[in-house]
């Protein structure tokens, strides 16, 4: 019943996004023709028919993209922020293919402006859509309509926190009917048999699975052994397969592996990447650095009169050079100098690189104080983004000594230099800036390495101006 229900959730959300793709076309057409809000263009203009044909023809690249970002695939886990970001990416992916057919097929004449404001205004429809569509679901499973058939296998600590996830998120629809010890009827720890959510469901022997299987309508068998069971385990799916229910693991080593662990072949040999790095991928790295070329050249354009000033007030207002070079430690632990506008006093570099700064600092000078407050002596970073030593959205690099120091104290710390070091992060806006703490920031940075995308990086971006660079944190 459950599958059947989740196919009829599948197509109806394909019925419903070519809908919204067709009614966010009337839309726009509407707008920018029928409301006259764009005159300069009516002239020579494309009749209404040859737009639409040429949106129903690109309806099926549309589906294709919406299924290749996993659209349609079942969202009882999804976060909504989730689906919007797949949204935009399926969309801004689809549209241009749609530019792309439209230069080759010599459609010089098909509006621009209305293929902009097209996808802008099928973005907020089929956000909406999607959210809506979640909403209801969501309210559906509250009330007990389209639930989840599950037992567990298992009754241990991972148990339990299988089950505080399930009691927190009713909104997933699971209806837990037993659970089932590994371990026959050896009695259970003292912590496991008084705990609430243990005593609140049946318990079954781990003999009794078959015949519960055969008198129940079970959807789904979570299997939640620990790794000295494991001999069990191809025993437990040949049961739960053999009655046609589908059986997932909840494995014992996840502390290990990131939340979407990525799995690799060698030769029909799986193996799990303990951390993927989608920055791994070379479509993915060349996208990024060509973001990073092209923003970087664009805020040089634009602060330079601003770096033109803080260079001549740095030059008048206390001795030593205008820029400050510092070896910093970056991607594959790769040395480099990261430039910086001076903001303190000359003083022997091997002492200044184990010296860590903080709040009145004696070596910063008065304008320097201002300016690492408004993050300003960050500006000539932009030109270490240009030559690829860093990049502008990655974990903030530091200095060889303090990584030594670091990689012997937290775990987990060398992590950051899979990828190139930024000039802004998840961190950074998130608070965790200058003398903050450097777990929460190691768990801001690897969070951004595992879940990069190119929607992190505007919206890292984006934070940071919204944020202002002036921060409390700064010194």
């Amino acid at each position: 019943m459950i599958r059947k229900n989740e196919k009829l959730i599948n197509r109806t959300q394909f019925v419903l996004d070519i809908v919204v793709l067709i009614f966010a076309f009337l839309i726009t057409w509407y707008a920018m023709f029928g409301l006259h809000l764009f005159s300069n263009i009516l002239a020579g203009r494309l009749s209404f028919y040859v737009y639409f044909k040429v949106i129903l023809l690109m309806l099926p690249i549309y589906i294709i993209a919406f299924n290749f970002f996993n659209l349609y695939a079942p969202f009882r886990y999804s976060q909504k922020t989730e689906q919007i970001y797949r949204i935009i990416e399926a969309n801004s992916i689809a549209t241009l293919i749609f530019v792309v057919v439209l230069y080759f097929s010599k459609m010089m004449h098909y509006s621009r402006g209305l293929l902009i404001i097209f996808y802008l205004i099928s973005n907020i429809l089929l956000i909406s859509e999607r959210i809506i569509l979640i909403n209801v679901m969501k309210s559906m499973r509250k009330k007990g309509i389209n639930l989840k058939h599950i037992v567990i296998i298992g009754c241990n600590d991972l148990t339990l926190e299988l089950l505080e996830r399930l009691s927190r998120n009713k909104q997933w629809g699971y209806s837990l009917l037993a659970i089932f010890k590994e371990n026959g009827d050896k009695p259970l720890s003292s912590e496991l048999s008084s705990n609430e959510l243990i005593r609140k469901y049946k318990k079954y022997n781990i003999d009794e699975l078959e015949n519960y299987l055969k008198k129940n309508k079970i959807d789904e068998v979570f299997i939640t052994l620990r790794l000295k069971d494991y001999e069990k385990l191809n025993q437990m799916i040949d049961k739960c397969e053999a009655h046609g229910v589908r059986a997932s693991i909840i494995p014992d080593y996840f502390r290990y592996i990131p939340a979407k662990p990525y799995v690799d072949e060698m030769d029909d040999l799986p193996v799990i990447n303990i951390r993927y790095i989608p920055l791994d991928e070379p479509i993915n790295k060349f996208l990024k650095r060509m973001f990073d070329i092209v923003i970087s050249l664009l805020c040089i354009l634009i602060f330079s009169p601003i770096m033109i000033i803080v260079a001549l007030s740095v030059k008048l207002t206390s001795p030593g050079p205008i820029i400050f070079k510092q070896e910093r430690v970056g991607l594959n632990k790769k040395k480099f100098n990261m430039y910086k506008f001076r903001s303190m006093k000359q003083i022997d570099e091997k002492v200044n690189e184990k010296m860590w700064t903080k709040s009145n600092d004696p070596r910063k000078t008065k304008l320097g104080t201002f300016i690492r407050k408004t993050s300003m002596d960050e500006l000539p970073q932009l030109f270490n983004v240009l030559k690829g030593d860093m990049s502008l959205i990655g974990p903030r690099p530091e200095r060889p000594f303090f990584v030594q120091e670091f990689q012997k104290t937290i775990p987990k710390y060398m992590v950051k230099h899979q990828v190139r070091p930024g000039m802004t992060g998840w961190a950074q806006v998130n608070g965790w800036r200058g003398d903050t703490s450097i777990e929460k920031r190691i768990e801001c940075d690897i969070y951004y390495i595992e879940n990069w995308s190119l929607l992190l990086d505007i919206k890292i971006l984006f934070l940071t101006v919204a944020r202002g660079f002036v921060n409390k944190n700064a010194y």
